[in-house]
């Protein structure tokens, strides 16, 4: 990924969580949903981080056979809770226009990187599989590792677990001292 468009994504986050949680108007009703939602996001992300081997191999199992980009599927899922939990219109649309604005390119950058990096290898797995929208029926499977809780944990994904976590808790006290 370009360093410019990682170190924006960050720098732009932080005011991005700022507004949300002003703007949020979380419910209980809505905060579960919200919760709901993300944890199928989590759930995905923790799949596909169990699968990657950074700069090692590229990844065309389990979630990879489904998706070339199913960490940032699980991210959409996640951004979709939180848009649900905020309670709020305004925070959602500025969820979905954080989303809109950093992922996709983040998506291509990522694709020149590994098209370079492995040439024929990725251009074969980029005409077999989607690159975001999963194909739902199982990729036929050769003989390849599957999940390892410690490339889940190498890859550092209890962050997104946790920065969840922190963000119902927030809303949940948003909506307590209401």
């Amino acid at each position: 990924m370009k360093p410019d468009l990682a170190r924006w994504r960050v720098r732009a986050g932080y005011p991005a969580a700022a507004a949300y949680f002003l703007l949020a108007h979380p419910r209980p009703g809505l905060l579960a949903a919200g919760a709901a939602l993300g944890a199928f996001g989590l759930l995905w992300r923790a799949w596909a981080a169990g699968y990657l081997e950074k700069n090692r191999r590229l990844s065309t199992d389990g979630p990879y056979g489904r998706t070339r980009n199913p960490l940032y599927f699980g991210s959409l899922w996640m951004a979709a809770g939180m848009a649900v939990a905020s309670g709020s219109t305004a925070a959602a649309i500025l969820v979905a226009a954080y989303w809109l604005a950093f992922y996709p390119a983040t998506m291509r950058a990522e694709e020149r990187e590994l098209a370079a990096r492995y040439g024929d290898a990725f251009a074969d797995y980029a005409a077999r599989v989607p690159a975001f929208w999963p194909r739902w029926r199982a990729p036929e499977a050769g003989p390849q590792p599957g999940f390892r809780f410690q490339l889940y944990w190498r890859n550092r994904e209890y962050r997104a677990a946790l920065g969840y976590l922190l963000v119902l808790a927030l809303l949940a006290l948003r909506m307590l001292v209401r």
